[in-house]
Order: C-alpha cells, then structure tokens, then sequence
C-alpha cells in the first residue's frame, strides 16, 4: 500500500495574502497561486482511479487554506510547520516545500507525490508506480537547459550525483511531469547526505538556487532502484490550449495522468477556461468522494 501526498495553496484566502504581504515585497505571481477549483475533482479521481492507496495527506501553509468542504477525518492535514523548520517560515517557494514531504509522520514508505494540477483520470495498477517496491517512472537524459525549470532540474541531478559521491556530468535527468513515485527512506538518506547544500539553498521564493523534487527521483534512479519506464498522461499549457479542448479530454480521456498547467492570463480567460474545466470534471465526476464532507 502506498500514500499520497499533495501540496496546495489558495492564492486567494486574505490569511494567505497578508502573511504573504507581511513578508515580501514582491506581488505574488498569479499562476503558481491560484486555485482553480479542481481539488475536489484531483480527491475524486483519487478515489475512483487509486483505489489501492492507503491514505491522502494534504500539506498546506496553515489552517485557512483547508477547503471548507475537505473532510479532515479522511484527509491527514499537514501544515509546513510539522515538517518545514521554524526559521524557514513562511514559506511560498514550492521547490522549497517538496525537499520536506518526506518528514510527513507516519507516511509510508513508498508514496506518490500529486502537484494540484495532476489529476489521475482513468483507472490505474499498482504498478503503474511501484514495482516489488521499485518506483516507476519515466526519465530522459539531457544536454541543454534553456528554460528556468530545466536549470532547475539539472541542479537537482547534480546534487542528487552529489549525494552518491558520482562525478558531475555533461547530461542531467529529467524525470517526467507527472505523480511522482518515491521511497521515504530513500528521500531521508538523500537529505542527509547534502544536508547543508539543501539548507543553504532555501528561500521563501523560488530562485535560481533552488533544488526540488526531481533531485530525490535522481537519487534514486543513479542508485538503481528505479524502473525506467513511462504511464501514459497527457500534459496541457492553458497558453495553448483552450478550456474546450482540455474539458473534451476530461471527458474522454485517453491517458491515465494529465496535468493543466497554469499561465499568466487576462481575468476573463481565466474565468472562461476555469468553467469549461469545472463542468467537464462535474460531468465526469459529480458524486461526492470519501474525502469531502
């Protein structure tokens, strides 16, 4: 049996934009903040398609940005504060936030990571993920690194060679953007062995410094214990791609992951797309899940 986790944040509550405000000069930027709706729509999928995982833990910033609807007796709550040390709060930096899920207690030993614009829409296997206890994922090899996120996945695989005492190398990894499959203790020994580099590096916006997830899923795969191998998801730039087309695919998928990647975008795109996206995911899931109230 395996977990989830999820990481989520409500650009909109006012608790959430004060202590933002409080801290930082800087406007929030709109897409890594803002909440589409889709939780709910993520729970269910969760639900019908996951039906073998154990338990869902939800990690938010603080008690205002649980959903009102969430159901805290079925959804394990975790604030940045049980796993995040003191000094490093507050926090709005995601990469910052995944070199910490796994201090989650009582989190099992193998668990998928959910960013909350993934949403698992057709069924799975166990072994879409896990394998005898072996993560499953898709991972390429590298050269160049023209965007900010491939510079940050390519930190994330140096360090990772760190870690293991392996040489630097001309390619880095690049995991697919997807749930990702991981092994607590082995994110544990990871952390442990360049402690330092991860703490130097933390800051409560995203930076050119920055390590993320990518860096425990290279861990594993140079250490070998990872099968090298793709699910089938479908990924959507909401800059490309209108809400009718994402919601036609909603509606009859043909991959087993997507991800809705947000964008900066006028007010009135956003609204437009937002409700296409809502009704198709209603359509296809309208009753309720375990984890709502």
């Amino acid at each position: 049996m395996m977990d989830i986790v999820i990481t989520f944040v409500d650009g909109s509550d006012p608790v959430w934009l004060e202590e933002y405000r409080s801290n930082l000069s800087v406007p929030p930027v709109r897409k890594r903040y803002r909440d589409w709706g889709t939780l709910r729509y993520l729970l269910r999928g969760i639900e019908r398609h996951l039906p073998f995982c154990r338990r869902v833990f939800l990690v938010v910033s603080s008690e205002s940005q649980v959903p009102v609807w969430c159901d805290d007796s079925r959804v394990s709550v975790v604030f940045h504060r049980d796993i995040i040390p003191e000094r490093f709060l507050p926090t709005f930096n995601s990469s910052m936030i995944e070199m910490f899920l796994h201090r989650i207690p009582a989190l099992s030993e193998q668990f998928l990571y959910f960013n909350d614009d993934m949403f698992p829409v057709m069924d799975c296997l166990e072994e879409d993920f896990f394998m005898a206890g072996t993560p499953v994922m898709g991972v390429s090899r590298n050269l160049l690194a023209p965007s900010p996120f491939l510079r940050l996945a390519r930190r994330s695989d140096t360090l990772s060679r760190k870690a293991l005492g392996m040489p630097e190398s001309l390619y880095y990894l690049r995991p697919r953007h997807v749930c990702s499959p991981l092994l607590k203790s082995e994110c544990e020994a990871a952390f442990g062995a360049v402690r330092e580099d991860i703490l130097a590096s933390l800051s409560p916006l995203r930076s050119e410094n920055d390590f993320n997830q990518y860096f425990f899923l290279d861990y594993i795969f140079h250490k070998g214990k990872m099968i090298n191998k793709p699910i089938s998801r479908k990924h959507f730039s909401l800059g490309t791609a209108s809400g009718e087309k994402i919601a036609g695919f909603i509606r009859n998928p043909h991959a087993k992951i997507v991800c809705v990647n947000d964008v900066e975008m006028s007010d009135e795109s956003f609204i437009r797309k937002k409700e296409a996206i809502l009704s198709a995911f209603q359509s296809r899931y309208p009753q309720k899940s375990v984890f709502e109230r």
